[in-house]
């Protein structure tokens, strides 16, 4: 098999490449590799409103099953990727079979990162990446009372939104000081915190995890001090591994992630690399080599990747921003707030409505916004310039942001 662009990884990112492709007027062939045996669907709904019940399985589809042949797009699903040949321009998959490239597009994401304590393989311990997971998780339900939840990070805790939802007691393990340590300020890691205990979550900082407790399956968990934690269900949410292990062996340049430029170009011809696997240098973040974990940025990249192979090359120049939905709580975050100086609060957190300003040299460099839709909007403006206000007046949340006065 043969074919101008081979994508690898059906989730959003390679998805939704192979769609821009057909939209810039490609009229090559087209393979979309993917692992599961399902149609490229959206991920992030899996652990909030496909598991309540929300959203059904076909609304999570990226597009109806039948769009993909109608579009000349081979899904070869079932199918994983275990070597890249780039002398000869092939991909070979595990069960044996060989698939010809002209550009190879490599959008596989990551693994969830697991648990190696003893007793992490015991059924009943799960990590939310897939349909597969979810339904898992969904079919344990009705036998558990008690759930823990490894990871403060956002699946973990949109995990443990959506449990207490369904009536579970859950008791949530982070081993840092505070929840969302990794990607948010102070204020805010404060405010969610104090949301899920006084939504019944026994959330607890600076706890370890030494064992996972059970023979046939969980039956607790052994903390750090020795305490045992009875459950009956794991959920860990201790962040991913880049699946790039086949692009690496083959040569290319990376370590966390495979290393792209700003076409989303790796070292290899011909090559490039998308989403939450690819690693690259961000100006949001002071042109450091990061990776973004972020439908939005797997969409970009897809769409920077779609303009090169169609001859109209584009630096990837996106703006970050993410979301989380937990409770009756939208979060909206734009930038990076890695390495900020300053964070202001803007509004009062008592009203479940505010913001939290970050600033480094002064410039606005990110913003959360917590059921504030207004400054979300007005904030992304001002971060994409980088713009420098004084804090007492960002601080006003009586005046819109996008009326303040910049500072020469």
């Amino acid at each position: 098999m043969n074919y101008d662009v081979v994508i690898v990884g059906a989730g959003q990112g390679g998805a939704y490449a192979a769609i821009q492709l057909r939209q810039l007027g490609f009229e090559g062939t087209i393979a979309l590799v993917g692992r599961e045996s399902e149609p490229p669907y959206e991920r992030p709904p899996l652990s909030k409103e496909y598991m309540l019940g929300d959203k059904a399985w076909e609304r999570l589809l990226i597009r109806p099953a039948d769009f993909w042949e109608g579009k000349g797009i081979d899904l070869v699903l079932n199918a994983e990727v275990v070597s890249v040949q780039p002398a000869d321009k092939t991909v070979t998959l595990q069960d044996g079979r060989t698939i010809g490239y002209g550009d190879l597009v490599w959008a596989t994401g990551g693994d969830p990162r697991r648990l190696t304590c003893p007793g992490a393989d015991l059924p009943g311990v799960y990590g939310v990446r897939n349909r597969a997971d979810a339904d898992a998780i969904l079919a344990d339900l009705p036998n558990v009372e008690r759930a823990v939840i490894v990871g403060g990070g956002y699946i973990g805790l949109e995990a443990a939104a959506v449990l207490r939802k369904l009536g579970k007691e859950v008791t949530l393990l982070e081993v840092l000081p505070r929840v969302l340590a990794r990607v948010a300020g102070e204020e805010l890691s404060a405010f969610y915190q104090a949301e899920h205990r006084a939504h019944g979550v026994d959330l607890r900082t600076e706890t370890g995890l030494e064992a996972i407790e059970g023979t046939d399956r969980v039956t607790g968990v052994r903390l750090a001090d020795g305490s045992v934690v009875e459950c009956q269900l794991v959920i860990v949410g201790i962040g991913i591994i880049p699946a790039v292990g086949p692009l690496l062996s083959a040569g290319a340049a990376g370590g966390n992630g495979v290393d792209v430029d700003q076409f989303c170009r790796t070292s290899l011809p011909n090559v490039y690399a998308i989403g939450d696997c690819a690693a690259h240098s961000n100006r949001f973040a002071d042109g450091a080599v990061i990776r973004l974990e972020s439908v939005q940025n797997a969409n970009d990249m897809a769409s920077c990747v779609a303009k090169a192979i169609t001859g109209d090359a584009q630096p990837y120049a996106a703006t970050p921003w993410f979301w989380s939905n937990q409770y009756d709580l939208k979060l909206q975050t734009v930038g990076l707030s890695g390495g900020h100086d300053q964070a202001v609060l803007r509004g009062d957190p008592a009203s479940r409505s505010f913001s939290v300003l970050y600033l480094k040299n002064g410039k606005l460099i990110a913003s959360d916004s917590v059921n504030a839709i207004k400054d979300y909007v007005q904030a992304r403006k001002l971060v994409e310039e980088g713009a420098v206000i004084a804090p007492d007046d960002l601080a006003d949340a009586s005046r819109p942001l996008k009326e303040l006065d910049r500072i020469s």
